[in-house]
């Protein structure tokens, strides 16, 4: 067959392909002569395609073995298609209201064939951007990270189910170092990838490097990263990596997945919402001061926690005679002593999201990749002034994390800021 080995495809090569693969070819109904192939890889990893025909369409992934906004320079393995498909399989198995149907997967080409989420969907970030409100979206991602987290933990799984899924994922060891540099190394030390918005932050990104009770926390969060296999976590759950409409709210990308804190996922998606509130005075017009937009924001925080407790609480509730060891019924039998051990378990879940979002915040201002949020604030006085405050927010969650015993109280802190 010709496509026994692996190459990157470009568009005429791509119809060839789908012409072999019967799961893709039907999609289209057979129909070749009408495609429209078009390539919309923005991101920095991969080449993306939108294959449209008049009976159907999809959308085509293939990861490449090196990463595409820098070059074959920073090799990068192409076996993360393997594990994306994985993840999207079994996260959407456990939540198929929120994550796009994978058609057909091939290893040796490391390409993904998927639902292609059709217009008005939008990526969330460029519509928090524009100022757009979704007002299903708490419910939704809240949802989405319940039933994600929750049924690939061992509160829903035996231990020896859980073992085996967390052996698999071990491979995804690449993207997993690549986040531990990014995010728990490299904006604590001088390093060549960090940049900022000079010369306004200087004393900052300085600051960031000279904070030893912040060195501490980022320690201890690396460690959890590394060695707790909690969950089947998304591993990039920013909102870059949520397509939306007013009714529909989808969770794309889980290339980094892999057994980890759940609170990674939960801070990542938080602590981008919180770089959204904070850019919005970059993006204020005459006759729009974003104030109502930020109050949305405020609030779409508040209710994607509370929300989120909520449904994970009544998961736990609903499968607490499953299979799942972690709290077995023999031993945690009676109401009193399950509220208890939930209650202990949401706390530190709580603290460990603040924590986690807190150290995604601060990589997005003075480490290497950042957010167009902030970005596309063209004054570079106006988006340091932004910036700073959602610094020296995300600095005092990490150092405080543990203080906080509600969402309302971490709402008031960014307020406080503001």
């Amino acid at each position: 067959m010709a496509f026994s080995e692996f190459r990157p495809l470009d568009d005429s090569s791509l119809i060839e392909y789908i012409k072999t693969v019967p799961s893709l070819s039907d999609k289209l109904g057979n129909k070749f002569d009408d495609i429209q192939i078009k390539e919309i890889g923005d991101g920095n990893l991969n080449f993306v395609y939108i294959v449209l025909g008049s009976s159907g369409s999809f959308v085509i992934k293939q990861a490449l073995p090196y990463i595409r906004c820098i070059g074959e320079s920073w090799p990068m393995t192409k076996e993360r298609a393997y594990f994306e498909a994985v993840a999207l399989r079994k996260h959407g198995r456990l939540c198929p209201n929120h994550v796009p149907d994978v058609y057909h997967f091939d290893r040796i080409m490391s390409l993904i064939g998927m639902r292609y989420l059709e217009p008005p969907h939008i990526i969330l970030r460029k519509g928090l951007i524009a100022g757009i409100e979704y007002p299903l979206l708490a419910d939704h991602v809240s949802e989405y990270m319940a039933k994600t987290l929750f049924g690939t933990s061992i509160l829903y799984n035996s231990t020896t189910v859980h073992k085996e899924s967390v052996a698999e994922f071990c491979g995804n060891v690449e993207l997993c170092r690549l986040t531990e540099q990014v995010v728990f190394s490299d904006p604590y030390k001088v390093s060549e990838y960090n940049r900022w918005t000079s010369p306004y932050l200087d004393h900052d990104a300085e600051a960031v490097r000279n904070d030893n009770d912040l060195k501490v926390e980022i320690a201890e969060l690396k460690a959890k990263f590394i060695e707790r296999t909690q969950a089947l976590v998304h591993g990039d759950l920013h909102t870059g990596s949520i397509m939306v409409t007013q009714e529909s709210t989808q969770v794309i990308d889980p290339e980094f997945a892999f057994y980890g804190p759940m609170g990674f996922d939960i801070g990542a998606f938080l602590g981008n919402l919180i770089l959204a509130f904070f850019s919005q005075d970059g993006h204020a017009v005459e006759g729009n001061d974003r104030n109502a937009y930020k109050e949305w924001i405020l609030r779409t925080i508040e209710e994607t926690w509370n929300l989120f407790r909520k449904k994970f609480v009544g998961l736990w509730e609903l499968h607490k005679d499953g299979p799942g060891e972690a709290y077995l019924p023999a031993i945690y039998n009676n109401t009193e002593l399950e509220q208890l051990v939930q209650n202990k378990y949401l706390t530190d879940l709580f603290h460990d999201s603040l924590g986690f979002g807190a150290a995604k915040m601060i990589r997005r201002i003075v480490g290497v990749a950042h957010v167009e949020d902030f970005e596309s604030i063209s004054e570079p006085s106006k988006r340091a002034a932004c910036e700073r405050r959602a610094l020296e927010l995300a600095k005092l969650l990490l150092k405080q994390r543990r203080n906080f015993t509600s969402i309302s109280q971490v709402i008031s802190a960014i307020r406080e800021l503001h």
